[in-house]
């Protein structure tokens, strides 16, 4: 009996090149180790200790430098594969590089690793989910800190959409493509550095802008509590859509023209960043019309605070304009995923925390540093619902999707409709192990409080409900809990699909 002969042939190799993919998340982690150099003068100022972020900042220096000597030669070898390794693994690199001067800095607490992890976490995604229950016990250095996170997270975020998920298909670029058609995107896209350098001067002149103003509303006498580092610290909350605060009650002790002033730059940020440089920066202002998501974004938010506003007047919450500014700023909040609060909307009655976790699974525009599944998703899926009801009528008519006028790729929508398969999916896994952690470790929240903990971490919107309002904190809430959300925020942040390809054979093999 004849033995079977075994097949000789090169061995499985991988499909990625990892040392190169390891080089330059080492090279990015030298790079972004200089923002630690950015709280320094406040804590010199504010006399706190200042070495916790030259430690982190050091640490995070010489990590990436041993990364990048390890690897020594694979720097030019990185394609569009490597590219989905880089990014998901610099998340999550920078996320630790954040917690760093929460560890060293010994406060009572962010100390412990976890807790520390997940700060950082929630700031380089700008979710603002928090796990500090008391803000008056976090130095202004450290604050300052918490915040700039976030702003750096935020421009990493529309880096990201436009240069890296389009290669997916499920967002990004080839949205905006779609949404902003011929030859001034064509420039703009010409090249990523040039569209990032791009981008970062409109999203710094924004944040520069919010800046005065804010200021200006404390040098005026108009509210009290907007300082100069008020007026910093939550510009960097608002751009880029975090929503972490340096006040233990969050917008609520801010003047109702701070309040204004806020909700207006959310809403800004949770509109694409390339329609607004089109726009504002090309003087195009009619972009901003004949952009059917844009319009989208505006009927949304004008619904849902016209609906809250009915609301709190009816139960007798608040009245007036004091009811439009509580109806207005919730809504543009949660909606943009930023996640501040003028209000404890915790107590509000259960329609409205339902109106609000309805909302949580909006988010703003493409190409915003707006998380959760983004307005374009929802009028594509709307158009795909539409085309089937009349193809139902008429079998024989042929209906392509299009958006602004033009056509969207039959791929596109199909990606579209997986990625709101798997967000559904990853939002219900994540709500059941956090119901079930709860309940074995009595943290106290119910069950619309863990179906919103879930929502709001992987949508990037901040806080829940329950304990963890807008008032309160993620504390209390177990360690199996914490680490499912931090992986909500990270897969939520990445648009879930290129951390799901992460975890395919075929994306490792050839």
């Amino acid at each position: 009996m004849s033995q079977p002969v075994a097949r000789i042939g090169p061995p499985r190799r991988l499909a990625i090149d990892v040392p190169a993919a390891v080089h330059l998340i080492g090279t990015l982690g030298k790079y972004l180790s200089v923002a630690a150099l950015f709280p320094v003068p406040f804590a010199l100022w504010y006399d706190e200790p200042f070495w916790p972020f030259l430690a982190a900042g050091a640490i995070t220096c010489g990590f990436g430098y041993l990364l990048e000597r390890l690897t020594s030669g694979a720097a030019e070898r990185v394609g569009v594969r490597e590219g989905f390794l880089v990014v998901s693994a610099t998340w999550l690199l920078a996320a630790g590089f954040a917690a760093l001067p929460y560890l060293l800095s010994s406060g009572p607490q962010l100390s412990g690793p976890i807790d520390a992890y997940f700060e950082g976490m929630s700031g380089f995604t700008t979710t603002g989910s928090s796990v500090a229950s008391d803000l008056t016990e976090i130095n202004r250095s450290v604050g300052i800190w918490r915040q700039f996170t976030q702003w750096l997270g935020g421009m990493g975020i529309i880096v990201l959409a436009i240069a890296v998920l389009p290669r997916l298909r499920v967002g990004g670029r080839q949205l905006m493509e779609s949404e902003l058609p011929g030859p001034e995107i064509a420039q703009l896209s010409e090249r990523i550095r040039s569209t990032a350098r791009r981008l970062w001067f409109l999203y710094v002149g924004l944040t520069l802008v919010q800046i005065l103003l804010l200021a200006s509303v404390g040098w005026l006498g108009l509210d009290d509590e907007m300082t100069p580092y008020q007026a910093l610290a939550n510009a960097f909350s608002t751009m880029p859509t975090g929503g972490f605060s340096t006040l233990p009650r969050s917008a609520e002790g801010f003047s109702a023209t701070s309040q204004w002033i806020l909700a207006f730059f959310m809403f800004v940020a949770g509109a694409n960043f390339a329609l607004m440089y089109l726009g504002i920066i090309r003087r195009r202002p009619r972009a901003f019309m004949r952009d059917e998501e844009f319009r989208l974004y505006v009927v949304l938010l004008l619904a849902a605070s016209a609906a809250l506003t009915a609301m709190l007047w009816g139960y007798g919450i608040a009245e007036g304009e004091e009811a439009v500014r509580a109806a207005v700023f919730q809504a543009v909040s949660i909606m943009t995923t930023t996640g501040m609060a003028s209000a404890d909307f915790a107590l509000w009655p259960a329609v409205l925390l339902l109106a609000l976790f309805a909302l949580m699974f909006v988010g703003g525009s493409a190409g915003s540093t707006g998380g959760s599944i983004k307005v374009v998703r929802h009028l594509l899926l709307g158009k795909v619902l539409r085309r089937e009801i009349d193809q139902t009528l008429s079998p024989e008519v042929v209906m392509p999707i299009r958006l602004n006028r033009s056509p969207v790729d039959e791929r596109t929508v199909r990606a579209i409709a997986a990625f709101v398969l798997l967000y559904v999916g990853a939002w219900a896994v994540g709500a059941s192990v956090i119901a079930i952690d709860s309940a074995s470790t009595g943290a106290g929240l119910g069950t619309l409080d863990a179906l919103a903990a879930s929502a709001t971490t992987l949508g990037n919107v901040g806080p829940a409900f329950g304990i963890a309002g807008p008032m309160g904190s993620f504390a209390e809430l177990g360690d199996v809990s914490k680490l499912t959300m931090i992986g909500l925020m990270w897969a939520g942040r990445l648009e879930i699909v290129p951390v799901v390809v992460l975890l395919t054979r075929h994306y490792w093999r050839l």
